[in-house]
This record gives C-alpha cells, structure tokens and sequence, in this order.
C-alpha cells in the first residue's frame, strides 16, 4: 500500500466533505428508536463572511454534534442564517447608490425586489464558507428568519402578545442611529472610548441685577461659578458635553441640599443665545460634587433627563430631525447636522461671554454597530413588549438549572439583567424585515391582525363601518427588530409555529445545547427561553455553552477594522481545516477569552503530522507470522491508560469542558500513543513485528481516530479508509463511540509503568548531561527492594533507554553518575564512556562557577537596602536565583563524588 509521505489537508477535505453529504450522514429525522440531539446554529447575518468569532463558536458546535452522532444519537444540527434588518439594509442601500437609484425614490416593494434579490446573491456566503471548516450541518434544514414560514410565526407571534396585552404602542427614550435612521437595540450599542469636551456655560438669572458690561466683555465674564454668591448673582453655570442641545433645556436642576443655590430655589434662567425662561427645579438627583452641580435638563435627548422630565411634570422639545440635523424647535442653526451646530454655537457662545470655560475630559460614546454613528438618546414613537411578565419565569429555569449555563458564573450576570429588565423596543424604522401587522382605520385608531383581510374585518367591527375597505386601511411602515425572529428560532425552525404538533418539533424541542456568546445572553439567550416557555411551556435547550471572545495578543478583540484578525479561509489553506479547529480550541475554556497566536495553529497542523506519521510507522512494518507475541507488557499498560483516559473524556465531554477534552486527547495520541507506545513496539531496525502486537496497535489507533474525530473529522476520516478495507457506509464519521471497559488492576499497573518510565527519563538525563548520543550502550545498576520491577519491565527499559544489561547491586559503581527514582537508586558507569579526567575538570569548572553566582546572589541579598528598597518580585526573583543556584551546587558535586 503507497501512503503519502506528508498528509496534505487540501487533498483530502473537500472529497471528504462531499462523500459525508453524499452518505447522508448529516440527515436527521424523528426517529422514536433513537435518542434525539438537537442544536441550532446561531444564525449568522446574511450579510456575513466567516470570522474568527465563527470558527470557536461552531467548531465547538460541531465537536458537540459528531460527538453526538458517534454516540448512537440521532444528531440534528439545524443551519440557517439571520435577515439582519439595518446591516441588510444598508448594503442593499450602498449598492443601489452605485447603480444611481436612491432608495427615497422607490417604493417599499421595489426596494423589497432588490434586497431579495442581493440576499440570493450574497445572502449563503456564510454557510458555505462552514462547510470548509467541516460543520456537520443538515444542510437540507437550512432556514432563513425572512422565509415566508418563519416571517407567519414572527406574525403570528406579535398578534398573539398583542391580544394578551403584552404589546403596546407608545413614545419612549429610545437609541437612534441618525444614519440608517432607525431605533436600535442595546446590543447594537457600541462603546466607544474618546477624549471629549465640556462646555461651562453661563445661563443668565432671570431678575437678577446684570454685571456691568458682562454681555459686552467677554473677559470680564469669564468668571468661575464660584465669584457668584448670594442674591444678586448674575449667572448659573452649566456645565455641558452638548451645548448644540440647549436649544431643548426646560429647566435646570440643582440638589435641595446644595447651600450654593439656596438663593436660586423658585428662580428661573435665561437659555443662553435663545434667551428662553426655564425654571430652576431641586432634585436629590444632582450630584453636589459633580461639575458645578448644576444640571441642564433635556428629557428629549437623554434618558436621566428624561426621568427627571417625567418626574417634574417638564415639557418636551425634540429639536432633532431623524437624520440628526436640527429641526425648527431649535430656532437656532436649523437644518444644520448637529455636530455642525454644535462648532457654530460654540463660537458663538463664546462670542457672546456665554462660554466660561472648555474641559478636556476622557469618555465614551455610544455608536451604533453598524453604521458607526454616535447613537442620539431620543423620544420617539415605537411598539414595545412588556418584559416583566416574561422575565420571571425565564429567571426560575436558569436559577434552578433546568437551563443550565456553562460555566455557571454566568447565572449572576443574567439574574441581575432578568431582575432589572426593561421593555423591550420592537420596532425599526426599515423596510428590511417582517412588516408589522398593526393597520391603521382613516380616524387613527389601529386594529392588529395576521393578514390585511383579518385586520379589514377587525376594523369594520371596530369602526361600526361595514363600507370599511383595504384601501381604506393604512399598514405600519416599521418592521419588527431582528431579534424578535431570532427569539423564536428553536421553534420555527421545526415549524412550531405552523404545525405545534408536527414530528419534528415533538421529537427535537427541546434542544440540547446552544452555543453562543456571553455578549448575547440577554438580548438572545434570555429572550429564546421567554418564548420557549411562552409558546411550548418548556425550556428551548437545556444547556448554554458561552464561549469566550477571541483576542490578539494584545487583547484586543479581532475585527477587520482593527487588522489584525486573519482570514479564516486562509488559515484553513495554510494549516488545514483540522490544525485550525485543534488550535483555536486548545486555549478555548467556557467563559474565558481566548488570546489567539498562530502557534497555537501551527501546533495543530503539527499534531495532524505527528498522527499522520504514526500511522505510517505502523503501516510500514512487516508482519512475521511465526512471531510469537512479544509486547504484552506495553499492550497492557496502554489498554489501561485508553481506558483510564475515555472514562476522563466522557467526563470533560459531560461537563462541557471541551478544551480540557482536546488536550486530553492529545496528550494520550502525542505523548502516550507516538513518544511511549510505540518506541516500546517498534521492531529493530528492518525487522518484523509479531501479529498480534499489530492487531492491538491497529486496534488502539482505530479507537484514537474515534475519540480524535469530532475535533479532527478530515484526517482522521482519511486515516481511518487507508487503515483497512471499509464498507460503503462504514466511515468514522457513524463509527461508535469507544465505550468504557474498566481495566482489572489498571491503577496499579499505570503507577509500576510510570515507575518504569522514570527510569528511562533519568538515563536519558545523563545521556543529555553527558553528551552520549540516544544510542550509545551503556549499562545501569539498581539499588533497589523492587527488583521485580526490573524483571517485568526489563525489555520495555533497556529498550527505550538503550541499554545493554540492568543489574542490582549494593553500592554505587566506580565513576558512575546517579539519579533516584522511586525511592530507589539508580547508576549509570560511565569509565570508559567519557573521558574521566576531563570530565571531572568541567565540573569542577562548574562548580567554581556556580559557586560564584551564588555568592554574588547572596551578597545582594545581605544588603538590607536592597531588600528594603527593591520591588517585592525582584527581591523574589533574586530569592529563587539563590534557590536554583544551590541546587545545581548540590548536583554538581554529587556527580564530582561520584567520579
């Protein structure tokens, strides 16, 4: 048989893949024989290409579902993909920018026309690009959140909450991208660090005697809001991050406490430019210590403001338009874009001796996902669901592990978010999505309804109007918010919504593990188990699985923005598919970040070498048949140490500690398979090997590809088809996974074999110490009370420790070098190995020098300056020197006293 010397990745994953797909492997369907296993993929957006954020999250999905599927479970993993309304939108927007067409001169279904038919285009790049990585999904399941069965549910879904009374319409401080000018949620809220200005700004008191000349001198109004006190003060300084807003102030709130405004209680201020009379109102609210702890109130435009509106019972003036630019309520610099507004009015505050002062200060600001607009706190009509109602339940099920979280200390996190939960705002400001079936009669009221017919039977009851038409009735122009379909996707994708009672949705809801990002547990996660248990009375999955953020070595979360995120796909062409999932998985625990390094990829193409290297080894040996079995020692020990690790596997599987299963794995496959079990086996040089230590070591690499396949599908689907004549449908993709087969004895025999192999490390030791080559003969005397131990493991250690005779003895031999093990001593002779003399001379050479170092270590620690003075770890650092110093000391001069 002719086995390629070097395993090339890109000549065996595509066959692989297509052969899988071809098999039907990745089928599932109700089957009541069978246990089911269900997970839904995270819908990426359809305007996305894989990052490397998909790759942890569905390579650990992928590893659960093979798993699963090895296991005899009917594994369902359901793809599909997310309409993403304002990302989708605003391509579909650019793209018609470039072919001249501005969206404000199409119709609602023209434009729907053209994003339909980008989607088609554009829309499957994602699932495709998963196939590369070997996702094992049910590519026949794909499901899209805008198809017309799952835009029904998202429909029917609102008229039901509606009718419960959980829906409602209303205005409500919400987060507005001026750009794609729509309302967003909290989650596509990003903040961003920036160095801003604050602007003290002097409002004039209304009655109050005016300072000389303070109008006309600006420098004599640059004054601190400290020089005014009493009654007769001028001014009240604000201090402000927008002066564009002031325009919208309707009072200024100070705190009742504050003895430097007791005189201002009931007073009023003048809007500085605009001169309008606001009042000055008291509020515990205000922080004394805070700026000048004078607060300007806008309820318009910021949600604290807002409150403190709601509160005082202040009026309302929004002088934004929805692209950000000012309306006419501002009066002042109307149709300007407010951050034009706000350089214009700042020139002219100062102008006028308004401006006190400007402040650098560190802050942040909230930027819409993506379009990257700074976000505008605003008051605006939408459709929200009330929370509280579904909040609670949703909390119970966490708290008492029916849903379980992965790690756990994420329970916190989501019971302070479930435990303050606000309504959640439903509705965009696009064209993009599920249109909201709210219809609005010629009087302004609206009636809620599945269809336009439904809603025209409603409004004729409603109205008293059986001349009512659909002409007469006016849709709403919002669509609902992206996740608003996504929170019901455990249950629509199996149709839960169409058929409740279907098969598939009996048999594969719940699901069984979700995999995801802690970013979402809230805005996804919570909102998944909510409609769960509203819709079916029961949970949606019973386990979360919260992966970590992949990050640069700097800890910067990788974005194309930044550059410094590498093209998965071009990692998949350099490593191979298979070294990439092992590298972002070996440092990938739940919960935690992982800092990404390309070594840890280049590690898992190198595993993928070491075990395709194995396998030729075994597959180039010839079989002599009249060999009697001559490696039962090393058969046995690994037959333990496979079954003693699969009963540590299961475990981490079951605990979805996943990288702790990888490294399990490869460390069993890298260290005990390749470096221990093997160098025991391996005949002579050109000779053959017996036939049953063969068949074992066949059958050990079998069961290694099994455990090895959910990380690594493609080489060891490769491995597993040379390794033996296979039947159409026997693929270890369907192999069965090793089951435990508890070993007589193994403890025992795993600790005589680690004495035995400490053996071999403290020859080797010497061999290293002493520059003798690995196969030089040498000798070895024991002084030991376990003699039997050297006669059961007599092959195994002069074998991989090179030796030509073990002996026990009494006393150490002349010019011998030793080490202990096991409470045990061991010699190595060395006379006639190396040159005595000369060897005793670069000892002796070392040890002078060793001896140095240690006194000039010791010297500086003597000094109780140093110690006193020097930062804690350096003193340490200098403590562990001297450690390590007398170490090598004692070392050096045991060997000495034994030449």
């Amino acid at each position: 048989m002719s086995i390629a010397k070097t395993y090339t990745p890109a000549d065996v994953e595509a066959k692989w893949y297509q052969r899988w797909q071809e098999q039907g492997f990745f089928k599932a369907k109700a089957n009541p024989r069978k246990q089911p296993y269900s997970v839904v993929i995270p819908p990426p957006n359809v305007t996305g290409v894989l990052h490397m954020g998909h790759m942890l999250n569905n390579t650990i999905q992928d590893v659960l579902v093979r798993l699963a599927r090895m296991q005899g479970k009917e594994a369902c993993w359901v793809p599909g993909t997310d309409h993403a309304s304002i990302a989708t939108e605003a391509k579909v927007v650019a793209l018609l920018k470039e072919q001249g067409i501005e969206k404000k001169d199409l119709t609602r279904e023209q434009f729907l026309e053209h994003a339909f038919a980008w989607k088609e285009k554009y829309g499957g790049i994602i699932l495709e690009q998963l196939k590369q990585l070997g996702a094992s999904c049910d590519w026949d399941r794909t499901r899209f959140t805008m198809e017309p069965e799952l835009t029904e549910a998202v429909l029917r879904v609102f008229v039901d909450l509606h009718q419960k009374g959980l829906i409602y319409r209303g205005i409500r401080m919400v987060n507005w991208d001026p750009q794609s000018q729509t309302a967003i949620s909290d989650e596509e809220v990003i903040p961003k660090d920036v160095m801003a200005k604050m602007y003290h700004l002097r409002y004039a008191v209304v009655g109050a005697e005016r300072l000389d000349n303070g109008a006309e001198n600006p420098e004599k109004a640059h004054v601190e809001q400290a020089e005014f006190s009493g009654l007769n003060s001028q001014f009240l300084v604000v201090a402000t991050s927008r002066p564009e807003t002031i325009m919208a102030d309707v009072a200024v709130a100070v705190n009742p406490n504050d003895p430097r405004y007791t005189h201002l209680h009931g007073a009023k201020v003048r809007i500085p430019l605009l001169g309008r009379e606001i009042p000055v109102i008291l509020d515990e609210y205000v922080s004394i210590d805070f700026g000048t702890g004078a607060l300007k109130v806008t309820p318009a435009h910021d949600l604290n403001d807002y409150e403190l509106g709601v509160k005082h019972s202040l009026p309302v003036i929004d002088i934004l338009n929805n692209d950000g630019s000012l309306n006419e309520k501002a009066v002042l610099y109307v149709g300007q874009d407010r951050f034009a507004a706000r350089r214009n009015i700042v020139k002219d505050l100062e102008e006028a001796g308004h401006l006190v002062k400007v402040e650098e200060y560190a802050s942040i600001v909230q930027t819409s996902e993506r379009t990257k607009a700074v976000i505008e706190p605003r008051l605006s009509m939408q459709w929200f669901l009330k929370m509280e109602h579904l909040a609670k339940p949703a909390l119970e099920v966490v708290e008492s592990d029916q849903v379980k979280l992965h790690p756990a200390k994420f329970k916190n996190t989501y019971r302070v978010w479930m435990e303050n939960v606000h309504d959640w705002c439903i509705s965009r400001q696009l064209w993009w999505g599920q249109q909201i079936p709210a219809y609005y009669l010629p009087d302004g009221t609206y009636v809620v309804a599945l269809t336009p017919n439904e809603a025209l039977e409603l409004a004729r009851t409603q109205s008293g109007n059986a001349n009512l038409q659909l002409t007469d009735l006016r849709q709403d122009e919002d669509v609902l918010d992206t996740w608003f379909s996504s929170w019901l996707w455990p249950i629509s994708v199996f149709d839960g919504f169409k058929d409740p009672d279907n098969a598939d949705i009996n048999y594969f809801y719940p699901t069984n593990d979700l995999v995801t990002g802690p970013d979402i547990l809230f805005f996804w996660v919570a909102r998944m188990i909510m409609a769960g248990l509203e819709f079916r009375r029961e949970i949606p999955f019973r386990n979360v699985y919260l992966t970590g953020i992949v990050r640069d070595a700097q800890g910067r979360k990788m974005s194309k923005q930044l550059g410094n995120s590498p093209d998965p796909l071009d990692l998949i062409k350099q490593f191979g598919a298979d070294g990439v999932r092992t590298g972002m998985l070996f440092s990938a625990p739940a919960g935690n970040d992982l800092l990404y390094d390309e070594k840890l990829v280049e590690q898992g193409r190198n595993f993928c070498n070491k075990l395709w290297n194995a396998f030729r080894l075994t597959q180039g040996w010839e079989v002599d048949a009249t060999l009697p079995f001559a490696n039962n020692k090393a058969v046995e020990w690994f037959t333990a140490k496979l079954q003693t690790t699969l009963v540590e596997l299961d475990d981490h599987f079951e605990k979805f500690r996943i990288s702790d299963a990888l490294m399990t794995v490869y460390k069993l496959v890298w260290d005990d398979f390749c470096s221990v079990y093997l160098e025991m086996i391996k005949p002579a040089y050109q000779a053959p090997i017996d036939p049953e230590t063969l068949r074992h070591t066949t059958g050990f690499l079998e069961t290694l590809l099994k455990l090895l396949h959910p990380f690594m599908p493609f080489i060891t689907e490769e491995i597993w088809h040379e390794l033996a004549e296979r039947g159409p449908k026997d693929y270890v993709c369907v192999a069965t996974w090793p089951k435990q087969q508890p070993v007589a004895g193994a403890p025992e025999l795993l600790a005589r074999m680690d004495k035995a192999l400490d053996i071999v490390a403290g020859v080797r030791n010497i061999r290293n110490q002493k520059g003798l080559g690995p196969n030089k003969p040498l000798t070895l005397a024991a002084k030991t009370d376990d003699a039997g131990l050297l006669t059961d493991y007599d092959g195994i250690i002069r074998k991989l420790a090179s030796l030509t005779e073990i002996s026990v003895v009494d006393a150490a031999p002349a010019a011998s070098v030793g080490f202990v093990s096991g409470g045990a001593e061991f010699f190595v002779p060395l006379e006639g190995q190396i040159d005595l003399g000369a060897e005793k001379e670069r000892l002796t050479k070392e040890l002078e020098y060793a001896q140095g170092f240690r006194d000039s270590v010791l010297k500086k620690l003597s000094n109780e300056k140093f110690v006193a003075n020097a930062k804690a770890d350096l003193v340490e650092r200098e403590r562990q020197k001297l450690a390590d110093a007398e170490s090598k000391i004692t070392a050096l001069e045991q060997s000495l006293a034994a030449l």
